[in-house]
């Protein structure tokens, strides 16, 4: 016997996360400001959503292959009054297990081995995981400075065997927020091509009031060709449950379906479930956390600002999701500096090359998961790490 991977997983990356936390796990007393996770947990009202659910039986086999018709229409409703997205019989909605196997099913049902999907620097590298995994391939496109879209670069990339271009706001791994102005004209750019705009929008409550959330698929006539991807993973605290959702167009919907009922089946109901009692917990569960992690943002800006006044790292640009990526000023950052860090000083973060900045020697930290004052030792470990691994 031939005993090989597939040609196809061999030019996949290894997911740096798991790598990171097992040193985290083999390290005792590490504080982790790698993963993007919330530090709160779902809402306390679930317990009776899962009662509910173990006492029907017909809760126990296969459900709709698109999701329980009870949390289609709440997202109905929640799209409307929250995205301003007013779903039509030219579309589709369909619950999947997180945003991540959404994109994995849009991949599947628009591409053909060897088509194209563009992607910005710095992006989420399970996104571009999922593209070569699908034969395809991951056109990246170097974002500016401060970490926003060329639209002049976004054009010139596109050729005849581009199928999408995806988007992310607020953004993993930068923490920027895309304005309406941006990402119109990407909206406009896949109209004019004839391409699809993948629209990752898992962080859509992490923002300020400064710059609120933006949905492109509330651009009129923008339905064709846009697709919008949400999550319960991080506003509702659900990461382990595996719930999100997608819309697209309807010309999709038999091939979403066929990907859907070959991987899933069905979503799984229990996490349906819990997801429709999320929903009915309303906006203002999210928001009390939301103000202990606007808090934790100060922290990173005060601290890390600290850190640039020392020429340690450039000055921070922080502003939505959970994240901050940070350059180094005179310091080459790759995975033995993030050993050491972890090591030598415990304290855990993702290095840029990650996320495809190779020509920047950058670090994502991740704020979200911690309680101030922890976040506050884990940003006092990582500044000393800096200091002396110069």
């Amino acid at each position: 016997m031939n005993k090989r991977e597939s040609q196809r997983m061999t030019i996949v990356e290894d997911a740096v996360i798991p790598q990171v936390n097992a040193l985290v796990r083999k390290h005792r007393g590490t504080i982790s400001l790698g993963q993007g996770v919330v530090y709160y947990p779902p809402p306390p009202n679930i317990t009776g959503a899962i009662e509910k659910m173990m006492s029907d039986k017909a809760h126990h086999v296969y459900g709709p292959v698109a999701g329980l018709d009870e949390l289609q229409t709440a997202l109905v409703d929640k799209l409307k009054t929250q995205n301003n997205i007013v779903l039509n019989d030219e579309q589709c909605l369909y619950i999947t297990a997180g945003a991540n196997m959404a994109f994995n099913a849009m991949v599947l049902a628009l591409c053909d081995a060897g088509d194209e999907i563009i992607l910005l620097a710095p992006y989420y590298f399970n996104h571009k995981m999922t593209i070569e995994m699908c034969d395809c391939k991951a056109v990246i496109v170097n974002t500016d400075d401060n970490y926003l879209p060329l639209i002049a670069h976004i054009k010139a990339a596109i050729t005849n065997k581009t199928r999408a271009i995806v988007s992310i706001s607020p953004n993993n791994p930068s923490g920027r927020i895309y304005s309406t102005q941006m990402l119109s004209d990407i909206n406009r750019l896949c109209a004019e091509h004839r391409i699809y705009h993948i629209s990752d929008e898992a962080y859509e409550d992490f923002v300020d009031d400064k710059q609120p959330h933006f949905s492109p698929a509330s651009l009129p006539n923008s339905t064709p060709y846009t697709i919008s991807m949400f999550s319960f993973s991080k506003s509702y605290g659900l990461a382990s449950w595996r719930v999100g959702y997608v819309v697209a167009p309807h010309t999709l919907e038999t091939a979403i379906s066929k990907v859907q009922d070959n991987i899933l089946i069905c979503p799984p109901t229990i996490s349906q479930f819990v997801a429709l009692e999320c929903l009915r917990s309303g906006a203002d569960y999210i928001k009390k956390h939301i103000e202990h992690i606007d808090h934790n943002r100060e922290i990173c800006r005060q601290m890390l600002g600290e850190l640039a006044n020392q020429e340690i790292i450039a000055p921070p640009l922080i502003e939505g999701a959970l994240y901050t990526f940070v350059a180094l000023q005179n310091r080459n950052c790759d995975f033995t500096m993030i050993e050491k860090l972890i090591s030598d000083y415990r304290v855990a973060v993702i290095p840029g090359s990650a996320f495809g900045l190779h020509h920047k020697h950058c670090i994502r930290i991740s704020y979200g998961a911690l309680p101030a004052a922890q976040l506050t030792v884990g940003l006092e470990r990582l500044a000393s790490g800096l200091r002396e691994l110069r």
